[in-house]
């Protein structure tokens, strides 16, 4: 590749020195695809996707391309995931019951990632302030399962008052210069002049002033970002530990091809070996930079206490809601019923109250009430096991194949099945729903997400 824009390679050359033949060398081959497998669904084997190896330190992660209209894909069992990226929600490795920030969430790789460990159970805020890469969000949240994660649209500054020295989790995945995906996406390249990554680090430092107002004491912030450069990297975090004194650098064990961040690009702190550089030319992967930061102080932060969210249903929709549930569940999820107009949410309990925020999800999508009735959604077919459904139907790849593409379908056997909501299942997990009326499973598959299978 010889069409690096104006000053990138000269400055590489300089940073790597000897190194920087190998580094360029890399931009010639192919592009490493990787994905997870998530260990929130019921049953984790593959069953239309091939992996090709592990990804050394991802617990879920495996090398490997993700087909978009496979039964592995719809159904959530698989997240698309360059591997490089996968060490940071590694890194971070929340526990259940914490209270979480992914600051910069979109597509989703670290919301999903992060709520992987968190079990569904504590809250994970998934923010992004662009509205489209934020519907985008929800639907990738959506479609992974997760019940405990509230997806919002606010600037850091909008978001900061909301919850003041509250999450004892944070992860930035810092909009930056992207030089570490040159490779994987070379349009990106368009947008990158000499003076880029110091005006991406000044974007960064203030997302960082935000976050750490959001950071209880104790806290962890891990900072990442998909560029090498040292002004968006080594610099920030150097600026960070000279101005917040109580900020204290946690030792990133680095698996094999993973080096440490390099002093010499900052101020010569040594504590910066601390953090941890990807390289495309050490590793199986595009650049990556991560940072794990403890909020350390004799004094804890005043921390205002939110109130906490309350269920608002009226009495016609909780009825509507109860004679589902007890027709249709064997296991009804515990959570905080919230209805917006005829949306009906099951929000975490812990939930704060949501005034003024711009809420794109919250928790657990259960369905619509319509005339009378009560009609599930696809995330919750896509969250809960087949467990807690009681009526569960199995189906084939014709059927599968039917469904997705929004048709009517006859059963066999069905004189054996009974009239109602089926919960329809894909290699084990859930993919739909279906409603059985006289030998016939009625479609229920949301009509934008329907496609041909070939």
């Amino acid at each position: 590749m010889d069409d690096f824009p104006n000053g990138f390679k000269a400055r590489y050359e300089e940073l790597l020195g000897t190194e920087a033949g190998a580094f360029f060398a890399t931009f010639e081959q192919p592009v490493q695809k990787g994905f997870r497998i998530n260990p929130l669904k019921a049953l984790q084997a593959l069953y239309d996707t091939q992996a090709m190896k592990p990804v050394a330190w991802g617990k879920w992660g495996y090398f490997g391309r993700v087909n978009g209209h496979s039964i592995d894909h719809t159904t959530g069992l698989i997240y698309s995931q360059e591997p490089s990226a996968q060490l940071v929600g590694e890194i971070a490795h929340p526990k259940p019951g914490e209270k979480v920030l992914d600051l910069a969430a979109a597509p989703g790789g670290k919301t999903t990632h992060l709520a992987s460990f968190m079990r569904q159970e504590g809250l994970l805020v998934s923010n992004e302030i662009f509205k489209k890469r934020a519907q985008i969000l929800s639907e990738n949240v959506e479609r992974f399962g997760t019940e405990n994660v509230l997806v919002t649209n606010h600037a850091p500054a909008e978001l900061s008052p909301k919850f003041p020295a509250y999450f004892d989790r944070i992860v930035l995945d810092a909009p930056c210069s992207g030089e570490g995906m040159f490779r994987k996406d070379p349009a990106a390249m368009q947008y990158w002049d000499v003076e880029y990554p110091s005006r991406c680090a000044k974007l960064q430092k203030e997302i960082l002033v935000e976050a750490l107002k959001m950071l209880k004491t104790n806290g962890e912030l891990i900072y990442s970002t998909c560029t090498f450069a040292p002004e968006e990297d080594e610099q920030v975090i150097a600026w960070l530990l000279a101005t917040y004194p109580d900020l204290e650098l946690i030792p990133i064990v680095k698996p094999l091809g993973v080096d440490d961040g390099r002093p010499e690009w900052a101020d010569g702190n040594p504590e910066l070996t601390k953090t941890a550089r990807l390289f495309p030319h050490h590793i199986d992967g595009e650049g990556h930079f991560i940072a794990h930061l403890r909020l350390k102080s004799e004094v804890e932060k005043p921390q205002r206490s939110l109130p906490e969210l309350q269920s608002n249903l009226t009495k016609s929709q909780h009825e509507l809601w109860q004679i589902f549930a007890e027709e249709t569940l064997k296991k009804v999820p515990n959570g905080i019923l919230v209805a917006f107009g005829d949306q009906l949410y099951l929000a975490p309990y812990g939930t704060p109250v949501l005034t003024g925020l711009r809420i794109l999800r919250v928790g657990l999508h259960l369905g619509t009430f319509k005339k009378n009735r009560f009609e599930p959604s696809l995330a919750l077919a896509l969250a809960e096991h087949p467990t807690a459904f009681k009526n569960v139907y199995a189906l084939n790849d014709r059927e599968w194949s039917q469904y997705v593409h929004g048709e009517t379908f006859f059963v066999d056997d069905s004189q054996k099945m009974l009239k109602g909501w089926y919960l329809l299942t894909a290699n084990g997990n859930g993919t739909g729903f279906g409603k059985f009326v006289n030998g016939q499973m009625k479609n229920f598959y949301p009509k934008g997400l329907r496609f041909l299978p070939k």
